[in-house]
Formats: structure tokens, C-alpha cells, sequence
């Protein structure tokens, strides 16, 4: 894919790279208002929790099946995990 590019919403994750996902993820987080991201140290805190669950599969949550990061971001969201980790 060229770079800059969003990835087509149509293709499999099998033909998009890693790189390009990882971009388009920065991007979206990059595009939520700031008053409705967490802080930064929330957001590590997060991922923190995150990188230790069970539930964390390739950057996905295997609960919802959300990209973590993405999610951790959104001062609105939470953990679906059945014990609410954050």
C-alpha cells in the first residue's frame, strides 16, 4: 500500500501490512477530540493492564475483538472483560 494511504475497507487483514494497520490505528487515536482521550499516563496504565491479560491476542482483545489500543484511548470506554480490568 502507498505510503499515507488508509488501508482499503475492503481487504483482508492478510493484505495489509503490519505497519499499515499500526498507522492507521495512530491515526484514529489521533483523530478522537482530546477531551475524550485519557491522559497519557491513563493510556499506559491501560495498555499496561492489557499486555498482561489472557485475553490479548496479536493487538486484539479476544472479548470484543477491538484493537486495544484504540479502545484504551477513548476516555469513555472500558475493559469488556468480565472483571473490568480498567
Amino acid at each position: 500500500m502507498a505510503q499515507g494511504k488508509k488501508p482499503c475497507p475492503r481487504c483482508l487483514l492478510e493484505n495489509i501490512s503490519d505497519e499499515d494497520i499500526s498507522r492507521a490505528i495512530t491515526a484514529r487515536i489521533a483523530s478522537i477530540p482530546e477531551e475524550q482521550r485519557v491522559s497519557a499516563e491513563e493510556y499506559g496504565r491501560r495498555l499496561q493492564i492489557c499486555r498482561g491479560c489472557d485475553m490479548l491476542v496479536n493487538g486484539t482483545c479476544g472479548k470484543c475483538g477491538c484493537y486495544v489500543e484504540l479502545r484504551a484511548a477513548r476516555a469513555a470506554n472500558g475493559c469488556p472483560h468480565e472483571k473490568e480490568l480498567w
